[in-house]
């Protein structure tokens, strides 16, 4: 897609659109729907918002075929990450169905102690994720399984969440296996390994801000409160056939990830793994779900499908187990998919007037000083973030737009590469409708809103970032020594 020449833009029709979108999503989450925005008022606003833009585009001169032919890229663009969410609903029935996800929570429950539960979860996240290169992958196989072992042991769901987001993107933002660590350099034009180094400089210092926070609240938390009866966990074994063999499921899953075969291919095997385990390990407990006593192959067949799309709830009298053990599958992750198109709509006509270019040199031209400069940057992509509601526009958009004031005034393109990453990467899943956000808030069942504050690698990134800035520690110039 060719993008709009913006120059005939006014700054403050850029803008419209944006002032529309968060004046009429401040109203309905805060005034109207709270927490039961994302089931759809919020995506009527987002679509409502995408013809605003529209419409202040037309006045303009941009023609609407040339809008929808944007909205059709963000869309087309986006398609795998809502396939990869469908699945992973998938995937999460049939690991509840078969006893995997049970069983993880037993062991992590038995191994796990609360005294560094959200340590070792930012930890085993951040190497997940630093081998696989993927926040999503990781947040779909040992995420769901930490944030069960860490509801179990009473911690809350918002906090393990952000937890394990923090330790997710830690690995994403590093690992030269990860697509954003690869597209920021190549955006920026410096080569990986100059990137990921210099990455280092603001990374390391948000990571550690982040197990610090992690350690103090779990020396403030009542561990002794959090370490509750866990008489539960006998009704959890009465309930359900555990075994050691069946953490061979995401064992296998990992293995493909490590082996850098598709998300999409890894997740989908997860998904068929956990419906063969569920044949072997839980025969009786998938008839029920075809409403049959006896395990026959129309009852498979009906209890497999079942798990794969529909709401399962492993039934039990203790609570506790009864609150653990539950799934939406793929129809769970129906409102995050509506929500995904209706974001990527609004990004997609915001991109195609060139309203977002616009806003982007307006900020360029604010900037007078390095850390001016920087601090542009990292608020540009968090703004893209928030009205294009996708983490790659993010990276590409401001990329394109302040390479040549980096290569002006004097600054190696690191410096470039390493604020795209600091704030186009993390902040991504901080927004309720971008494509992260959405994701992540789906695939761990916690509301954006309530996990945000625990995310700390997340938002202390761009600000640790710009903190560096202003002090002006390291900031390399052009020619210096890599």
């Amino acid at each position: 897609m060719k993008f709009v020449q913006p120059s005939a833009i006014p700054l403050w029709a850029a803008l419209l659109p944006l002032f529309f979108l968060l004046g009429a999503l401040a109203y309905n989450v805060g005034w109207v729907f709270g927490d039961d925005a994302v089931a759809g008022s919020n995506q009527l606003i987002l679509l409502a918002s995408a013809f605003f833009a529209a419409g202040v585009a037309a006045f303009f001169g941009r023609r609407f075929s040339d809008l929808f032919d944007g909205v059709a890229n963000n869309l087309r663009e986006a398609g795998k990450a809502m396939i990869i969410l469908l699945l992973i609903g998938a995937l999460s029935g049939t690991w509840l169905v078969s006893g995997v996800i049970p069983t993880l929570i037993a062991y992590g429950v038995d191994l796990l102690d609360p005294s560094y539960f959200l340590v070792a979860t930012v930890l085993f996240c951040s190497v997940v994720s630093m081998a696989t290169g993927s926040s999503w992958s990781t947040s779909a196989t040992v995420g769901i399984a930490l944030m069960g072992v860490g509801q179990a042991l009473g911690f809350p769901a918002p906090v393990v969440a952000g937890a394990v987001i923090s330790g997710a993107y830690f690995g994403d933002k590093l690992s030269p296996f990860s697509d954003t660590t690869n597209l920021a350099p190549a955006m920026a034009g410096t080569d990986l390994f100059t990137h990921i180094r210099y990455m280092t400089i603001t990374t390391v210092p948000s990571y550690l801000v982040t197990l610090l926070f992690f350690i103090g609240y779990t020396l403030w938390f009542p561990v002794e409160e959090a370490n509750i009866s866990l008489s539960w966990l006998n009704t959890l074994r009465e309930t359900m056939n555990l075994t050691p063999w069946l953490l061979l499921v995401p064992v296998a899953s990992l293995g493909l990830m490590l082996f850098r075969v598709d998300a999409l291919v890894a997740v989908a095997f997860g998904a068929a793994a956990g419906a063969v385990a569920a044949l072997w390990a839980q025969p009786e407990f998938v008839a029920s779900l075809a409403g049959e006593g006896i395990p026959t192959a129309h009852a498979a067949y009906a209890g497999i499908v079942r798990a794969l799309y529909d709401t399962v709830q492993v039934p039990s009298t203790d609570p506790i187990v009864a609150d653990l053990l539950q799934s939406k599958g793929m129809a769970g992750m129906l409102s995050t998919v509506w929500l995904i198109i209706s974001a990527m709509a609004f990004g997609g006509v915001m991109e195609a007037a060139g309203f977002l270019t616009r806003i982007t040199q307006s900020l360029v031209s604010l900037a007078h000083s390095t850390a001016g400069l920087i601090g542009a940057t990292l608020a540009t992509c968090g703004l893209i973030n928030v009205t294009a509601g996708d983490q790659y526009l993010a990276i590409v958009v401001p990329g394109r737009m302040f390479k040549d004031a980096y290569r002006e005034r004097g600054l190696a393109p690191e410096n470039l590469s390493r604020c795209l990453e600091d704030s186009g990467t993390v902040t991504s899943a901080l927004v309720p409708w971008n494509t992260c956000g959405a994701y992540q808030s789906a695939t761990l069942g916690v509301a954006t809103g309530d996990y945000f504050v625990y995310a700390v690698f997340n938002w202390v990134s761009p600000l640790m970032s710009w903190i560096i800035a202003l002090i002006g520690f390291r900031i390399r110039k052009l020619g210096s020594q890599k």
